[in-house]
């Protein structure tokens, strides 16, 4: 019998197979198969797609030329207006369309990584992961929506020797303490429960609010008495946690007081020590059935008056360096407390993009889309934001890979640390339209560019040499002994890292894991001092490691920094969402939500990391810059959109329209331009599978979200980078529906950002009655040019009808305020429509005035 001995050694997986079976040599042929494939988008949808955008492109071309070329002299302003808007409207739809050029859809396969890396009977050779919830105040994210997360997480399909969860409390709160204490308690029963019967998904109050046939594909004869009494613990675990909240209500004058008498550390949010609490862990903590739980840490780092915290971003980093000195998993995936793991395999399905021997390497993060729970049927406000996850990110993913968007997202560890990614000969050519705009680099030091990038690349595959120049040290200790030359570097790492040495060694620890060095009974105490407050102080922390201050949107500038040094981004969407949160459905909660992404897009814009002007030395693709451009300007178009919504009324009020007489060769390109518009969004669908419905969706909010929050932001973005002035549009007063499945969609909450889309709104309206009694009085020969200026005033009504029905709530409900409102609106513009008197023509108006005695 022939002896066949093959062996497979790839990044960190061994398999053997030995002897003559065909099947052994067949789970030895498929670990070597990739972990991952690209799904091309077929060609009979792609193509017509990308002829029907240039086609755009040139009618627009003409369009414009054509709008530019035929001036309207009796209405100049509003036709200058009109035009300057649609040129604005025209770049800001090349910077969307073109970064969709490439779509794509991937493909893992769980069981090739099994084989490679997760073999049964054999230690799990998976990385390490470490996991992030982030949390700030338990009264407005409720305890038991984080407990949800926590145990979604704990009950994870992924060796528990391999996961560690971390709950940041940004906010020091005893309430989130406790919480957490008792769903350390309450997952001893439920993570062996999950894994016993498979269930799906493993957040409990998901789980038990389906309404499915739970006892589909469960064969074991004793489900249904183990669930029934599953769920009569986790009741019994809601009661406590909801008793915890009820407590929490009213502050103590003295403080909240621990179990064991002592006074809780937290009391004062902004001023503390830092806090760190391990519930459960690899050393104790078995579930019921006695197996290991994965760990479980608490983390509230220090707050000191007179310090800068960064808010979220400077949460999250403060766990980069926590979970680097007591776990270092490799990888880490960030979630917020309201987004639990719907599908149990989430970590092995980021996996199979982190641990592929092709592109593990060069991956910075794998980006999963947002899916939300407890949103109405319609999506009315474009809550689910389908159109951006579905057609943008993965429009990008063809390119350099999705924008982080903040929430379920698994990175490489290194890239967070500032590491060069490993490139191949391919990846390091410089961008071709780069390199013919801008001709060959500078002789000298930049003649050698690519010598020195090459030269990066062969250290950086032993993990040693960060992106911030380490060539650059050695080259300035030539000549110096070796332990000169030692110490320069590690007063360089510490300037970069801040002064931790166990830090630093675990920087180093590319498949993550403690250093062997790194004594364990020192590990809590290093803990807390990477946490303190001062330890960011002079270091590259925020700046090029880590999460990136600057803007309350530091998702976009992290992700941004990564590619701008030619890490690549997966966009990973399994069959089955990895995850599920909750979206604010409201109009009002809605609108405050935008306005927080828009205001962090224009800090974004008016700083240093502009994607306008900064990285042009890195290794940023052109349409994955024009992504990022469009991500950061878009509020701006706010400006032209609400004076375009305004220009119909303002047609229909003094009889002028922004387009002269037009012939029929002109008519031509405007019915091209509106049958291009119409095309481009059809044939999106076609590739996409998102539904009209959906996509219709997204063009009413837009419309919403720019004539409100996009504006607002754009003018407190500028008050607060260029004055320093910080306001706050807030909530001012409530008037709360009965409760039903949807009770929260009929909430209104009366804020400043419902002024402009509701002047936007009663302008037309009063517009459309003005042009229509109009037309009645002058008779018929004046319908004709009335069509034109009604279709745009009825095309802005008909993309706000959703906002109006906001405000009108349920059926006579209308908030006082909004009548208030729109009362003293239409009477604003009513005197003035007497002023104007557009019934009388200008001829009359010229021949009429006091005409004296003989009159």
């Amino acid at each position: 019998m022939m002896q066949v001995t093959s062996r497979y050694t790839e990044g960190k997986g061994d398999i053997e197979g030995t002897g003559s079976n065909g099947e052994e040599l067949q789970m030895a042929d498929d670990a070597r198969q990739p972990l991952s494939r690209v799904v091309p988008i077929p060609s009979s949808h792609l193509t017509p797609y990308r002829v029907v955008i240039i086609l755009r492109l040139i009618i627009l071309g003409f369009f414009l030329q054509y709008r530019t070329t035929h001036p309207v002299k009796d209405a100049y302003p509003l036709w200058l207006t009109s035009v300057i808007c649609e040129i604005w409207f025209a770049l800001s739809w090349l910077l969307d369309q073109f970064p969709k050029w490439y779509p794509i859809n991937r493909e893992t396969f769980l069981e090739r990584l099994a084989l490679r890396y997760d073999r049964e009977g054999e230690p799990s050779q998976l990385a390490p992961i470490d996991v992030f919830v982030s949390t700030v105040d338990p009264l407005k994210e409720p305890p038991l929506v984080t407990a949800n997360t926590v145990l979604s997480i704990l009950a994870v399909d992924y060796p528990v020797d391999k996961v560690s969860c971390y709950v940041s409390d940004d906010g020091s709160a005893m309430l989130t303490f406790e919480a957490l204490s008792e769903t350390s308690e309450f997952a001893r029963k439920w993570v062996p429960f999950c894994k016993k019967h498979n269930i799906e998904p493993r957040a409990p109050e998901f789980y038990f609010a389906q309404k499915i046939d739970y006892l589909k594909d469960k064969i074991q004869p004793s489900f249904v008495k183990e669930r029934r009494a599953m769920k009569r613990e986790y009741e019994e675990f809601k009661i406590r946690i909801n008793a915890l909240v009820a407590k929490a209500q009213k502050t103590p004058e003295e403080g909240w007081t621990m179990q064991d008498g002592t006074p809780w550390p937290g009391n004062n949010p902004r001023d503390h020590p830092g806090m760190i609490q391990v519930f459960l862990g690899h050393s104790g903590g078995l579930d019921t059935d006695g197996n290991e739980l994965p760990r479980l840490v608490y983390v509230s780092r220090e707050k000191r008056p007179g310090f800068q915290h960064h808010k979220k971003a400077g949460a999250m980093n403060a766990l980069i360096r926590v979970s680097a000195v007591l776990t270092n998993g490799a990888y880490l995936l960030n979630v917020d407390c309201d987004h639990y793991f719907n599908n149990s395999k989430a970590l092995k399905e980021a996996m199979c993009f982190m641990m592929d021997p092709a592109l593990g390497k060069k991956t910075c993060y794998v980006q999963f889309p947002q899916r939300f729970d407890g949103i109405d049927l319609h999506d009315r406000y474009a809550n689910r934001n389908i159109v951006f996850f579905d057609i943008n990110l993965k429009g990008l993913d063809g390119v350099q890979g999705p924008v982080y968007v903040g929430t379920g997202c698994c990175f490489n560890r290194q890239a967070l640390y500032g590491y060069d990614p490993v490139l191949t000969e391919a990846d390091l050519e410089p961008n071709i339209i780069v390199k013919s705009c801008c001709g060959s680099r500078k002789k000298g030091r930049g003649g050698n560019k690519k010598y020195i990038d090459k030269k990066r690349q062969v250290k950086r595959t032993e993990s040693t040499i960060p992106i911030f120049n380490m060539e650059d040290i050695e080259e300035g200790v030539e000549g110096y002994d070796d332990e000169k030359s030692l110490l320069m570097s590690q007063k360089s790492l510490e300037k970069r890292f801040g002064q931790s040495p166990v830090f630093i060694a675990a920087t180093f620890m590319e498949q993550g894991g403690i250093p062997p060095s790194t004594n364990p009974a020192t590990l809590l105490k290093e803990a807390i001092h990477v946490i303190s407050c001062g330890y960011e102080d002079k270091t590259d922390w925020g700046k090029e490691i880590g999460w990136i201050y600057g803007s309350v949107t530091e998702d976009i500038l992290t992700g941004f920094k990564m590619h701008a040094r030619g890490w690549i981004s997966i966009y990973c969407m399994p069959p089955r969402p990895a995850f599920k949160g909750s979206a604010p459905i409201n109009l009002s909660d809605r609108l405050n939500q935008v306005l927080r992404w828009a205001l962090g897009s224009i800090e974004i814009l008016l700083s240093r990391h502009c994607p306008i002007w900064y990285g042009y030395n890195g290794r940023l693709k052109l349409l994955e810059r024009l992504a990022y451009i469009n991500t950061i300007v878009y509020p701006l178009t706010s400006i032209p959109l609400i004076a375009y919504c305004v220009l119909p009324a303002i047609c229909l009020l003094t009889g002028k329209f922004i387009i002269p007489e037009i012939s029929n060769f002109a008519s031509m390109w405007f019915i091209l331009l509106f049958v291009s518009i119409f095309a481009t969004g059809i044939l999106e669908l076609r590739w996409s599978g998102v539904s009209i419905e959906d996509w219709w969706r997204n063009e009413q909010f837009w419309v919403i979200g720019g004539t409100s929050a996009h504006l607002f932001a754009v003018f407190q973005g500028l008050l607060k980078v260029l004055a320093g002035i910080d306001t706050n549009f807030t909530v001012t007063s409530k008037a709360s529906d009965d409760d039903g499945d949807f009770a929260e969609l009929y909430v209104f909450k009366w804020t400043s950002l419902l002024i402009p889309p509701t002047t936007v709104l009663v302008v037309n309206l009063v517009g459309i009655v003005a042009g229509v009694s109009y037309a009645i009085n002058s008779g018929y020969q004046s319908w004709g040019p009335l069509f034109g200026k009604l279709f745009f005033a009825i095309w802005v009504i008909v993309h706000l009808y959703p906002f109006l029905k906001g405000l009108l709530g349920r059926q006579n409900r209308t908030p006082t305020i909004v009548i208030v409102w729109s009362i003293l609106l239409a009477s604003i513009f009513s005197l003035l429509w007497v002023r104007i008197d557009p019934f009388t023509s200008s001829t009359t108006k010229a021949t009429s005035g006091q005409c004296g005695i003989n009159c």
